[in-house]
């Protein structure tokens, strides 16, 4: 039995998923199956994975369902211990897996490993910032939502996971067509630590078009609702919610959904957020969206990852 299982859903990424696959193929620690599940391409994407001849690749072909069919189809698939996930044109650094090795070594009691990830903007690569306080360790155990209070320590293409995590809460949900892996992410913060590492280890491509102003994008979000019980007595969990909210009422009222703007902003606790969002909050659209396309420059350019969050 490999020590790794390596899900990687694909979906039409035919630019994308030889470097994807090259980047997995050359990491240092080989202990590995890969299971790639083709959530029903309709590119290249499967004549250029089918280029890769490695008695560790098991392909399976299916219908499109969406991404968390697909990831929770590759862990019913997996047979390892330990679970990781890479998105079809995301890469690893060489060292992702070996290192994650000798974290699940030094601390086997833990079930929840992370790394530092960069961003590729188009014009720059950039190192996401992280409301983590550094010590002389190499890595630290941390809260998840205290720690990700600037960007999330888990990704889809930078965390490994013990299989026992997913058997007690459970997979990706399918019902949540938009900011699913986020769900997933705050299940995993309401029982588990995450062993985090300051080694940028993942590379994500930063893409301007997730802030779309499609309305249909903003409605798929997930509201958070179902965590009302959990937030009344958990402050960390309340302002990580909170800053997700103030992320969703702004691009809401981007868009002119006046109701879900309103949906968003009534669930905030305003002592959650800082001045400067909080007068966000109350700034007309044309204003917001000025300060958006000059945000998103910045990003372009390397000075920042993020957009309101």
């Amino acid at each position: 039995m490999a020590f790794f299982s390596i899900i990687i859903p694909l979906y039409n990424k035919e630019n994308f998923i030889e470097n994807t696959m090259k980047s997995v193929l050359g990491q240092t620690f080989q202990d590995f199956e890969i299971i790639v599940v083709n959530d029903g391409s309709t590119d290249k994407s499967e004549e250029k994975l089918l280029l890769f001849k490695d008695s560790r690749i098991h392909y399976f072909n299916k219908k499109n369902e969406g991404a968390s069919t697909a990831r929770n189809f590759g862990i019913e698939k997996a047979t390892s211990n330990y679970i990781t996930f890479i998105d079809a044109d995301d890469f690893w650094y060489p060292t992702f897996l070996e290192t994650m090795f000798d974290l699940i070594s030094k601390v086997p009691n833990q079930k929840v490993f992370s790394t530092a990830i960069e961003v590729d903007t188009s014009k720059k690569i950039i190192s996401s910032a992280y409301s983590i306080s550094k010590t002389n360790n190499d890595f630290e155990i941390v809260n998840y939502f205290k720690a990700s209070v600037k960007e999330s320590v888990l990704w889809t293409s930078c965390a490994v996971f013990h299989k026992s995590v997913f058997e007690e809460i459970g997979n990706f949900d399918t019902q949540i067509k938009n900011g699913e892996d986020t769900d997933l992410w705050i299940r995993i913060g309401l029982v588990y630590l995450v062993v985090f590492s300051w080694k940028i280890l993942a590379r994500y491509v930063y893409d301007a078009k997730s802030l779309s102003k499609n309305r249909n994008f903003i409605k798929q979000k997930m509201d958070f609702t179902k965590f009302e019980m959990q937030e009344k007595t958990n402050s960390d969990l309340k302002k990580f919610l909170d800053l997700n909210r103030f992320s969703l009422a702004i691009k809401s009222k981007i868009v002119g959904e006046k109701a879900l703007f309103q949906h968003y902003y009534n669930a905030i606790d305003l002592e959650n957020l800082g001045w400067k969002k909080r007068n966000l909050l109350r700034l007309p659209v044309f204003v917001l969206t000025f300060l958006i396309s000059f945000k998103t420059f910045l990003a372009n350019i390397g000075i920042g990852s993020s957009v309101f969050k």
